[in-house]
C-alpha cells in the first residue's frame, strides 16, 4: 500500500465534512480520471472531502492535477486477476475512515462495493463510463451477469450516456429509478476557440500553411489509433494535395506507443505523423489543431471530444457509444464506422477540401457544448446526487458520522 497526503498538516479524522472515497482501477492519464479531477476541483470545498483509492496505482504526477490540498491518495498495488484478495484491506480502510459515500467506477472497481457494504458505508454509488475492447458495446453476457450479481450492493448508478443508461436497465436489469444519467462536462474557460491555429511547443507541424489533424487519448487498443494512422496513410497516398498539406498529431502515452511508432514507419509516414507522447498542456495542444479525430472502438461521453468541440474544432468521430450523443452528423462534425480506414480517410479528405464547412462544424460544435455540456452543470448534478443519496438513509448516515467523530 502506498499513500500520498497532499498537505502534511491535514488531519482527516478531525474533519466534520462527509467523506467521499472514489475507487478506481488506476489514477493516471485518462478520460475517466480527468473527470474525477474536474469534479473534485470544482465541487464546493466546504461540502465534501475526498479520498482517491486506486486498486493499482495513483500516479503522483497525475495526482498533482487536483488543486485541492485536502485530498488523500492511496495505491493498493493490486496484482492481475480478481480483487477478492483486497476485500479485507478495503473493509479495514472503510471502517477506519467511515466514508459517507463510496463512489466506484467501471467494472474493474464494481466489486469493491461489497467490502463497502460489509463495512456499513451507507451510500455506494457506481459509475459506468463506457466499455473496453474486451466487451465492445456491452454485448458480453458474462459481464452483464457480473454487473447484475453486484447490483444489490449498489445504492445508485451513474450512466454517462443514454446508451449506457439503456444498457443498465435493459441488459443488466437495474431499475430505472436507480440510474441517474450525468454526462461529462468541459471547462469552457480553459477550452475555447482561437481565431488562428496556435503553435504547439516542439511540434514539427507549426507551419500555418499546413492543416493539422489530431487526437488526444491514452495509447490503448480501445482507442484504435492504428486505424487512424492507416486512414491517414490512405489520405496522403491518394491525394498529392493532402500529402503536401495534411499532417497528423497523436497526443498521449500508453502501452501501444512502440507498436504505433513501428506502424508509422512501416506506412512511411514519418514526415506526416508526430507521436507527441503524454502532455500535460492538453488545451495548448488542442489550440494547435485544425481538425480533431476520435477513432475509438467504444466510448462513453468522451472528455477529449468535448474539449475539442469547446475549442471550436470540427470533429470526425466513430459512430460508437456516446459519440452519437455529442456529434450531430453533418452539423457539428462527421460520424464514420469504427475500424474502417476508408470512410475515415474520406471524412478527413472532406474537411481538408472544404475549410468553410469545417469552420461551420467547429462553430456549431462549440455552441452545442456550451449549451448542453458545461462543467458547472456536471458538478451540480453530482452534488445534487450526493446530497440526495445522503438524505435518503439519513439515520444511517448520521450514525456513521457520529461513529467517526467518536474515534477522534
Amino acid at each position: 500500500m502506498f499513500r500520498i497526503r497532499v498537505a502534511d498538516n491535514f488531519d482527516p479524522m478531525n474533519d466534520p465534512r462527509p467523506l467521499v472515497i472514489h475507487v478506481v482501477y488506476s489514477f493516471d492519464v485518462g478520460g475517466l480520471e480527468n473527470g474525477i479531477v474536474n469534479l473534485i476541483n470544482r465541487m464546493p470545498v466546504e461540502r465534501f472531502r475526498h479520498m482517491i483509492v486506486a486498486l493499482t496505482r495513483c500516479v503522483p504526477a497525475f495526482c498533482e492535477r487536483i488543486s485541492r490540498r485536502d485530498v488523500e491518495f492511496l495505491s493498493l498495488d493490486k496484482p492481475v486477476g480478481h480483487g477478492f484478495g483486497l476485500y479485507p484491506q478495503l473493509y479495514r480502510l472503510f471502517r477506519e475512515h467511515r466514508p459517507a459515500i463510496v463512489h466506484t467506477r467501471n467494472l474493474a472497481a464494481l466489486e469493491m462495493t461489497v467490502p463497502a457494504w460489509l463495512a456499513g458505508v451507507p451510500v455506494r454509488i457506481h459509475g459506468e463510463h463506457g466499455w473496453d475492447t474486451s466487451d465492445l458495446d456491452g454485448m458480453s453476457r458474462k459481464y452483464q451477469l457480473l454487473r447484475r450479481a453486484y447490483s444489490p450492493f449498489v445504492s445508485k448508478y451513474v450512466a454517462l450516456s443514454r446508451r449506457i443508461e439503456s444498457y443498465l436497465t435493459d441488459k443488466v436489469g437495474v431499475r430505472a429509478d436507480r440510474v441517474r444519467r450525468i454526462c461529462n462536462g468541459v471547462d469552457t474557460r480553459r477550452f475555447a476557440p482561437v481565431s488562428v491555429r496556435q503553435e504547439i511547443p516542439d511540434s514539427p507541424f507549426n507551419d500555418p500553411a499546413l492543416t493539422v489533424f489530431g487526437t488526444v487519448g491514452r495509447l490503448q487498443s480501445v482507442k484504435d489509433h492504428a486505424n487512424l494512422i492507416g486512414a491517414f496513410g490512405v489520405l496522403v497516398r491518394e491525394s498529392a494535395e493532402a500529402a503536401r498539406r495534411a499532417r497528423l498529431v497523436i497526443v498521449g502515452g500508453g502501452p501501444l506507443l512502440g507498436t504505433l511508432q513501428e506502424l508509422v514507419q512501416s506506412e512511411q509516414l514519418d514526415r506526416h505523423v508526430w507521436l507527441a507522447g503524454e502532455r500535460a498542456d492538453v488545451s495548448s495542444m488542442t489550440r494547435g489543431l485544425n481538425v480533431f479525430v476520435l477513432p475509438s472502438l467504444a466510448e462513453g461521453i468522451s472528455n477529449t471530444l468535448l474539449e475539442a468541440m469547446a475549442s471550436g474544432l470540427p470533429v470526425v468521430a466513430t459512430n460508437v457509444g456516446g459519440n452519437v450523443e455529442l456529434v450531430v452528423d453533418g452539423e457539428t462534425g462527421l460520424l464514420v464506422p469504427p475500424a474502417s480506414p476508408g470512410p475515415l480517410a474520406e471524412a478527413m479528405a472532406d474537411l481538408l477540401e472544404h475549410p468553410d464547412r469545417a469552420l461551420a462544424f467547429g462553430v456549431a460544435g462549440c455552441e452545442r457544448v456550451r449549451a448542453q455540456f458545461s462543467l458547472e452543470a456536471m458538478v451540480g448534478s453530482y452534488l445534487a446526487l450526493y446530497e440526495e443519496c445522503l438524505k435518503k438513509p439519513k439515520r444511517r448516515v448520521d450514525s456513521v458520522i457520529q461513529s467517526r467523530n467518536a474515534l477522534r
